[in-house]
């Protein structure tokens, strides 16, 4: 029996006029049925937002109560953080006790955001006129378009509703039609959490149908987005339909440089994770491997070893280490710029194919391939898979150009015992991420976004909050004198 998702929308669940079948990665077999929203559904779902808005259920609530309503779903998510995990893993191939960690971890950006909810404040401006009284109000920005890709969805879905319900805005999630089974699953919480209808609106579809009817409404205030540039460009040209503020949160190529004084073994393991964790499928991976060639023979001899290891399988069975891709046509890209980077002069140290064994599954093996220069296309581009470039430095001014070497700058890792080396390359890497001697860490206290093709704006941390509010400029005038004639000249 196939499973059947419905759209949430209005306080309710809906079904659309058409749906579509979702993939099980691991098994190439379909098994469920998805809503596809069309632009109707799109509209009813951005207006409901739109009514939610000025409601006296959503609108009069206290800042304390909205941060209520978040320390609920926190709590409902934190609970439900198994379920949500079988349907992510179901439906993306994620490995499952990588979505069960990082699902039970959502709530904690959930109740981060619940405490902020009443911090947000204005200001008293000391104006230069003695008989005026001058503050700001932060109000919400209004009704909040958010765009999700299918990996990492929960997180990447609770750092926009997190702070958009914070400020008292109201908004409508678009999860990606690869994969949309635990947002819209998620859906449920908002329901019984409390809040009132049409304050979370949740659908899927496609980009020609759906995406376009929500990026270019007129009643759309702001769009959050997460995905690949290409998509962003369209994303930015339909804004300027609505004139809707925008943050996008795109892709990386990101760099971990290695120096010669690094621990090996706690490198390789950090390395390993960066790259081959969720099968090489977030913008964070670290997908540039910088070496300095003192370590080089050892460190790469650790690599092969470990990634030779990794136990790949059913990705709902908890000794897996890694899962398959999450579409078949992902899969096919990535042999394509393998092969291609093959022909331009890589060498592949391990992995490269389909593993045996498998079935009819997306599944790719670690890869580690070795390159002499940047324009290699697996070094240039993001692949979104479990493929590692190497490549070699001798010095730090090396190291650096090969790191900036990218129109990406999402992430960056630096492994050396040397600290004021380190503190030199956070303050020239063009990256919005620094991770020093670790990988891949977050906290909802800590904002992350990125330089260049990586996106515009950042998501998580208290500032981001305020980015879903706009100021408002009162001016109070204090004096009890009539105001002076302005065509009388004095």
């Amino acid at each position: 029996m196939l499973q059947t998702f419905r759209h949430y929308i209005d306080g309710g669940f809906s079904d659309a006029s058409q749906t579509f079948d979702s993939i099980n990665p691991a098994t190439g077999e379909v098994w469920a049925s998805m809503p596809a929203a069309s632009a109707a559904d799109v509209d009813r779902a951005v207006r409901a937002a739109d009514r939610a808005l000025f409601s006296p259920e959503w609108a009069n609530l206290t800042a304390s109560q909205r941060g209520k309503l978040l320390y609920r779903l926190a709590d409902l998510v934190a609970a439900n953080a198994q379920e949500l995990a079988e349907l992510e893993t179901a439906d993306t191939g994620k490995i499952i006790r990588e979505t069960r960690s990082q699902i039970g971890y959502v709530a904690e950006y959930y109740r981060y955001y619940a405490g902020v909810a009443d911090k947000i404040q204005g200001a008293y401006l000391p104006v230069d006129k003695p008989d005026m009284e001058v503050f700001l109000r932060r109000e919400p920005v209004g009704v909040v378009a958010g765009i999700v890709p299918w990996n990492s969805q929960l997180f990447l879905s609770a750092v926009k509703i997190g702070p958009a319900l914070a400020a008292g805005c109201t908004i409508v999630i678009k999860a990606s039609e690869e994969g949309p089974a635990p947002l819209l699953a998620f859906a449920r919480l908002i329901h019984e959490a409390g809040f009132p209808a049409g304050v979370v609106n949740i659908l899927t579809g496609f980009g020609a149908d759906c995406g376009h009817a929500l990026t270019t409404h007129p009643l759309v205030a702001k769009i959050a987005f997460t995905g690949g540039p290409e998509t962003a460009r369209h994303i930015v040209r339909n804004s300027a339909e609505n004139l809707a503020a925008t943050s996008l949160e795109l892709g990386g190529k990101s760099p971990v440089l290695v120096f010669d004084d690094a621990d090996v073994d706690s490198v390789s393991n950090a390395i390993i994770a960066g790259i081959f964790a969720a099968t090489g499928q977030s913008c964070v991976a670290g997908s540039r491997l910088l070496v300095q060639r003192g370590i080089r023979e050892r460190l790469l001899a650790k690599l092969v070893e470990k990634a030779r290891a990794i136990k790949i399988g059913d990705p709902q069975n908890v000794d897996t280490e890694m899962g398959p891709l999450a579409t078949a046509r992902q899969r096919d890209h990535i042999e394509a710029v393998l092969a291609a980077s093959l022909a331009a002069g890589a060498k592949l140290l391990t992995g490269g194919h389909r593993p045996e064994g498998m079935g009819n599954g997306f599944f790719f093996e670690p890869t580690i391939v070795e390159c002499a220069t940047s324009d290699i296309p697996s070094v240039a581009q993001e692949l979104f898979g479990p493929v590692l470039s190497v490549m070699s430095f001798d010095t730090e001014e090396q190291a650096i150009a090969l790191a900036n070497g990218t129109r990406y700058g999402l992430a960056s890792g630096v492994f050396t015992r040397d600290l004021t080396r380190a503190h030199r390359l956070t303050r020239r890497l063009r990256a919005g991420i620094v991770w020093v001697n670790t990988y891949r860490a977050v906290s909802p206290i800590v904002p992350f976004g990125g330089y260049q093709l990586s996106g515009l704006g950042r998501e998580g941390g208290f500032d981001a909050v305020l980015d879903y509010t706009r100021t408002k400029s009162v001016w109070i005038r204090t004096s009890d004198d009539p105001i002076a004639d302005p065509f009388v000249m004095r």
